[in-house]
C-alpha cells in the first residue's frame, strides 16, 4: 500500500487542501516538495467546484515548492479524499517572512 499525505497550506487568503503521493524537502531552503498531486475519483454527478479549480489550476504541474511558513500541516493518511480551497476568513494567518539567515555551507561562505 502506498502512502498518501493530505497537506494544508495558505496561499494568499486561502487555505488549499490538497492529497499527494510525494512529499519531501527541497534542496531550496526553506521549500517542501509536493508531487504526485492525487485527485478524488468521480463517480457521481455532483462537481466540487473547489476541486475542479484545483484540478484546473494543477493540470500540468509535475512537482510545486510551497515554503514551509505557508504550511499549516501535512498528514499521512488512509486514502485521498476530496481536494478543497477554502477561504481563510481571517482565521489564520501567514508566518511572517523576511530576512531569515540561510545557514553557511561550503557553497556560500562568504568572506
Amino acid at each position: 500500500m502506498s502512502k498518501t499525505f493530505r497537506i494544508s497550506y495558505v496561499n494568499y487568503n486561502s487555505v488549499y487542501e490538497i492529497y499527494s503521493k510525494e512529499v519531501y524537502q527541497s534542496d531550496m531552503y526553506g521549500f517542501v516538495v509536493i508531487e504526485d498531486i492525487v485527485f478524488g475519483k468521480n463517480t457521481s454527478l455532483v462537481v466540487d467546484p473547489s476541486e475542479e479549480k484545483l484540478k484546473t489550476e494543477f493540470a500540468n504541474v509535475k512537482r510545486f515548492y510551497i515554503p514551509a511558513h505557508n504550511i499549516i500541516r501535512i498528514d499521512e493518511v488512509d486514502k485521498e479524499g476530496v481536494a478543497k480551497i477554502t477561504s481563510s476568513d481571517g482565521n489564520v494567518k501567514q508566518f511572517p517572512s523576511g530576512n531569515f539567515p540561510i545557514p553557511p555551507s561550503s557553497n556560500n561562505t562568504e568572506k
